[in-house]
This record gives structure tokens, C-alpha cells and sequence, in this order.
């Protein structure tokens, strides 16, 4: 057997509770190698009989469920799997762009974040209902009409890779974050000492409020000093629950103070919109209008970031688990 029988057996038991996986995992594998072997014996060569094997299973996730007595009958079990597909590719797609853009027209509307936020909320699980009622509509009309749909034949082209947790995988994430977190410190430094803006008598104005250097510009600095360590440690050891928790308490001491700053009119230069030849006389109304879109893409990447981190620390557990099951010592 190659790789390709692991990452099918894989896509299938990571789909049924965890209690059940011991037990499903080898009776799957022995499924696939016994009709590997038929197909063998009959004269076929060993990959074309393990593509063809595992042709003939279909769908992993539609094998577990019926090996675990799991029912797919929301929409009904033909098209189950590509009805929930869709309902949360669209979902992760659109509601966050709905709800930061939300977010940023209350903000300038109200200049409330208290009452933006509520409203990015509500934005949130309106749009989430409505994508739930209409892709379900969608697909109860296919099924019923019996017009052809989205079931397409499952071939073994569409399964997952195996997960790669080790050291050498997450090189490129380390990079990644130091080039990041050297780039905007460089960035927040230069815009001060060297900023390209200047007003007309000819002096220098930077993107940021000056003051900001009293206090909050070394405590933002000094958070990217420590994501930088934070990476470090997470490319040593990989993601887990207590690196998550410092994901968080980290995004926390840096967005808090950012939103604060932002309400209170301090993050932005009030010299910058009029300096760089915006409505002289609204100058403050685009000043909100940029910080507005600065402090909506700061929610979406924090929020994000701290999603993400919870989600690869559970994928990271889950398959530590596993991987003490498949090989005790």
C-alpha cells in the first residue's frame, strides 16, 4: 500500500467521533487491502488496483458515516457532503467581509466603536442565516427536481494530504512572520524619522501621532519583539493550547490599545490627511475614514489569527493522539 491508502483512511476517520477512530481505522485499511489484493490476483498492477479500489469505496467521509451509523440526511445523502462543502466555504468567505464592511461604515457613521462592533455582530449572524436558509433551498430544490447537481464521482484525486507536523514544515511560517514583523517595525521606525510627507513649509509629517512615542509606539514595537520570540517558540515546538492562550494575550495587548487609541482620536497624525492633499477643508473626516479602514483590518487579522491559532492546536492534538494510538510503545 503508498501513501494514497494512508491519506484515504485518514480522510475517513478524522470525519466520526473520537471514541470510534481505533477501531474504524483498521477495519477500513483492511477493506482497501482486500480489494487491492482481489484486483491484484486478477491481473491488474498494484497502483492502477489501489486507485480502482479506492475509486470503488467512494467518498471517505460517506464510508465513515456508514460505517458509524451516522446518517446524512439533512439535505439527504446524496448530497450531503457537498451541501456542507458549500454552506461553510461561503460562510468563512462572506460573512467576515460582510461584517468588516459593516464595521467600518458604522465607524464612520457613529465614530462609536461600542455600537459598531454590536452592528458588525448583527451583521455577522444575519448574514449567516440567510446563507444557511438559501444554499439549503438550493440544494433541496436539486435534489428534489432530480436535475443533475454538484454530486459529482468522487475519485481518489480528491483526497486530502496527509497533515505535516514536523519542524521542517513550519520553516516557512518562521520566516514568513519574522520578514512580517521586521517589515512593520522597520515601517512604524521610518515613517518617523524619515517620513515622505511634508506639509507646506516644507516640514516632515509623519503617518502616526508624535506623541504616540511618549508610550505607545515602544509598547508596540515591543510586542513585535515578542511575536518574534512567540515564533520562534512555536516553530520549536508546534502549535498546543497554552501557545494558542499566548496568541491571545498577545493580539488582546495589541488591539485593545489600538482601538482605544483610535477612539480617542490619537492614532493618526491630525496633520497627515491636509499635508498629504486631501479636502482641506474636511481633513478630519478623512482622517477617520483611513483610520477607520486601519482599525477594520486590524479586528479582521487579529481575529483571524487567534482563530486560526485554537484551530492548529486542536488539528495538532487530535493528531498527536492519533499518532500514540497507531504506535504504542
Amino acid at each position: 500500500m503508498t501513501t494514497l491508502t494512508d491519506r484515504y483512511v485518514w480522510a475517513a476517520v478524522r470525519t466520526v467521533p473520537e471514541p470510534q477512530r481505533p477501531g474504524l481505522e483498521p477495519e477500513i485499511r483492511e477493506l482497501v487491502e482486500e480489494s487491492v489484493r482481489a484486483r491484484v490476483a486478477a491481473g491488474e498492477d498494484m497502483p492502477a488496483a489501489e486507485s480502482r479500489a479506492l475509486t470503488d469505496l467512494g467518498d471517505p467521509e460517506r464510508l465513515a458515516a456508514a460505517y458509524v451509523d451516522r446518517p446524512l440526511t439533512l439535505i439527504g445523502p446524496r448530497y450531503y457532503l457537498d451541501w456542507w462543502r458549500l454552506l461553510r466555504t461561503v460562510t468563512l468567505l462572506v460573512v467576515p467581509i460582510s461584517a468588516a464592511a459593516v464595521l467600518v461604515a458604522q465607524l464612520l457613521v457613529t465614530n462609536d466603536p461600542g455600537d459598531a462592533i454590536g452592528s458588525a455582530v448583527s451583521t455577522a449572524l444575519g448574514v449567516t442565516v440567510h446563507l444557511a436558509f438559501w444554499i439549503t433551498l438550493v440544494f433541496v430544490i436539486i435534489e428534489r427536481s432530480g436535475a443533475p447537481g454538484p454530486g459529482a464521482a468522487w475519485t481518489p484525486e480528491a483526497l486530502p494530504d496527509l497533515p505535516d507536523h514536523s519542524r521542517r514544515s513550519r520553516l516557512p511560517d518562521l520566516i514568513a512572520s519574522l520578514v512580517v514583523l521586521a517589515l512593520v517595525a522597520g515601517v512604524i521606525i521610518w515613517q518617523q524619522l524619515l517620513p515622505a510627507v511634508r506639509d507646506s513649509a516644507g516640514g516632515a509629517v509623519p503617518f502616526l501621532d508624535p506623541g504616540l512615542w511618549s508610550f505607545w509606539i515602544p509598547w508596540f514595537l515591543g510586542l513585535l519583539a515578542a511575536e518574534a520570540v512567540f515564533a520562534v517558540v512555536l516553530y520549536r515546538r508546534g502549535w498546543s493550547w497554552s501557545l494558542a492562550a499566548v496568541n491571545l494575550g498577545l493580539n488582546l495587548a495589541f488591539v485593545v490599545p489600538a482601538v482605544f487609541l483610535w477612539a480617542g482620536d490619537r492614532l493618526l497624525n491630525p496633520a497627515f490627511p491636509a499635508a498629504v492633499g486631501w479636502d482641506p477643508g474636511a481633513p478630519e473626516a478623512a482622517g477617520a475614514l483611513l483610520g477607520a479602514g486601519i482599525l477594520a483590518a486590524i479586528l479582521a487579522i487579529v481575529a483571524w489569527d487567534v482563530i486560526e491559532g485554537f484551530l492548529k492546536a486542536r488539528r495538532a492534538g487530535l493528531s498527536a493522539r492519533d499518532g500514540r494510538r497507531s504506535n504504542p510503545s
